[in-house]
């Protein structure tokens, strides 16, 4: 009896185990996500069992999945920080995060000589568009507008 029940949770595994895997065999790395959840952890290895590193409370928050395993996202974050995400808890929506030093513009066309709508902050999140000559259309809240590639990270290739 007890080899029954084993060869069937090893085909209860193996079926659940197949399509996951498959999926992350499609996956082209790297590639840019986002948090999908208002709290996330980061931990030192690719399960529950390891310990937390940080926890992120920022949705949208722009990460580089740099390597996959088994549902987890070895990721990294916009300061240069690396550990393990859990997939489910990423999205694909691209968004990106100010960053360099001082205001970045956010004008009303993809050039220089785009009217000023707002001035970004550092650390500022918002909602990546399109990116064409080095400026990329960005959504923070109600505000739109163009932003220099250069000034975010989670623009361009990953």
């Amino acid at each position: 009896m007890s080899r029954m029940i084993r060869i069937a949770l090893s085909a209860l595994v193996l079926s659940i185990g197949g399509p996951l895997a498959a999926q992350e065999q499609d996956v082209v790395l790297p590639y840019w996500a986002s948090i999908d959840t208002s709290e996330v952890y980061m931990r030192t290895g690719p399960g529950e069992q390891f310990p937390i590193m940080w926890v992120y409370t920022r949705e949208d928050l722009p990460v580089r999945v740099v390597r996959l395993m088994q549902g987890w996202r070895y990721v990294e974050e916009p300061d240069g920080t690396k550990g393990w995400m859990s997939g489910r808890l990423l999205s694909r929506q691209r968004t990106a995060i100010v960053s360099g030093e001082g205001l970045a513009p956010m004008r009303s066309e993809g050039s220089a000589g785009g009217a000023l709508r707002w001035n970004l902050e550092p650390g500022v999140v918002g909602l990546l568009g399109d990116c064409e000559a080095g400026w990329c259309e960005f959504e923070v809240g109600r505000h739109t507008g163009w932003v220099e590639q250069s000034r975010l990270w989670g623009a361009g290739e990953p």
